[in-house]
């Protein structure tokens, strides 16, 4: 199969979809990869690197979506790449259709296969490709937080950790998933007193057994949150619902509760927010204030940490890209069903379930 890895575009992306290693196991098993020169630089990998690995570099972008099958990448397609997806694609990588009507359009109009890490499953219901960057973004969620709470940036000029003699910072955590564990631990970790909140009781007595004793967990509800807004610094969203959009679990009259300063860093963004004034923003732009209360809503925040992040990626979707090559998409899929539900599109038809309802669509209309 001829592989394509064209270079990143999305605002401050620095992130790419395969490490010179990834490249030397494909070349390795007789297959063809076509790399987008400088595709690696903002990652650390040079196009030496990839040429010693086996790959060809290609000058520009649209060689690269030309010559290859398979295109595998980190972030959703841009309108830019838009015209540059054909029929005979098959597209790996990040996709979130349910936060981007116009994305979902163009993948169907372009009639190509849509693969969307987020929504590969592992048998017991987790999600592989997603976990590593949910990892990097709920502790990158503390290390943003703990900057805009400082007073020059309009945060409240509150130290998490706190100092003796001065209590420490509260965080806010809404969701004891994979971002909401790894941001209570970071939390934690500086000394700051956590509050953790979820609806399932069974990931709460997890949390609750692995957890210092100043991460406190509570049974999520709007009551609950409500109550506990108005004394925390920094208020983490980590919620999760496979492939669909973001629940609003903080609505637009609760932020007048909230003390100014308070930071809201809301990692749900690429699935449309958990927080109601969330608006997608980039690493160049990061944050906006709205009734004295900070947003951090970048789209795409492990970008900013892309060495880290490149390789823990490549670590998870290597196995699945080896098995799309060797195999071809339908075989693959139908050889593993938990593979299979990554297919998002396929040949114009939405053929996951989550993406039609987000937009109120009939799946058999589309």
């Amino acid at each position: 199969m001829k592989i394509g890895v064209p270079k990143e575009i999305k605002n401050n992306e620095n992130r790419v979809g395969m490490t010179p290693a990834g490249v030397f196991e494909l070349t390795k098993n007789k297959h063809v990869v076509y790399v987008q020169k400088s595709a690696g630089l903002g990652s650390g990998f040079s196009d030496l690197d990839y040429i010693d690995a086996g790959a060809i570099v290609l000058d520009t972008i649209e060689d690269v979506y030309t010559s290859s099958d398979m295109i595998v990448k980190v972030k959703e397609p841009i309108a830019e790449e838009y015209p540059l997806i054909q029929s005979h694609h098959v597209v790996f990588t990040y996709f979130h259709f349910a936060s981007s009507e116009p994305l979902t359009k163009a993948m169907l109009k372009s009639k190509a296969v849509c693969i969307a890490y987020e929504t590969v499953e592992d048998k017991d219901g987790s999600l592989p490709l997603l976990t590593p960057m949910s990892e990097v973004a709920g502790r990158m969620a503390i290390q943003q937080g703990a900057k805009y709470l400082e007073k020059p940036i309009k945060g409240r000029g509150v130290l998490l950790g706190g100092v003796p003699g001065v209590p420490p910072g509260r965080v806010l955590v809404l969701g004891a998933g994979i971002v909401g564990i790894q941001a209570a631990k970071m939390a934690a970790g500086l000394g700051a007193h956590v509050t953790i909140m979820d609806i399932n009781m069974k990931q709460l007595r997890y949390v609750n057994d692995v957890m210092p004793s100043h991460v406190v967990t509570e049974f999520s509800s709007e009551y609950n949150i409500r109550k506990r807004i108005k004394d925390h610094d920094l208020i983490i969203g980590g919620v999760l619902v496979k492939g669909a959009k973001a629940p609003k679990l903080i609505t637009r009259d609760m932020l007048k509760y909230m003390r100014p300063g308070t930071v809201l860093v809301d990692v749900a963004v690429d699935q449309g927010g958990c927080i109601e004034t969330t608006k997608a923003t980039t690493h160049e732009d990061p944050t906006y204030i709205i009734d004295d209360v900070v947003h951090y809503c970048v789209a795409n925040m492990p970008g900013a940490v892309p060495y880290t992040s490149t390789l823990a990626l490549t670590n998870v979707t290597l196995p699945y890209v080896l098995r799309l090559a060797n195999q071809g998409w339908e075989k693959a899929c139908e050889k593993d069903p938990m593979l299979a539900k990554g297919l998002n599109i396929v040949n114009g038809r939405i053929v996951y379930e989550e993406i039609a309802e987000a937009f109120n669509w009939s799946v058999d209309a589309v």
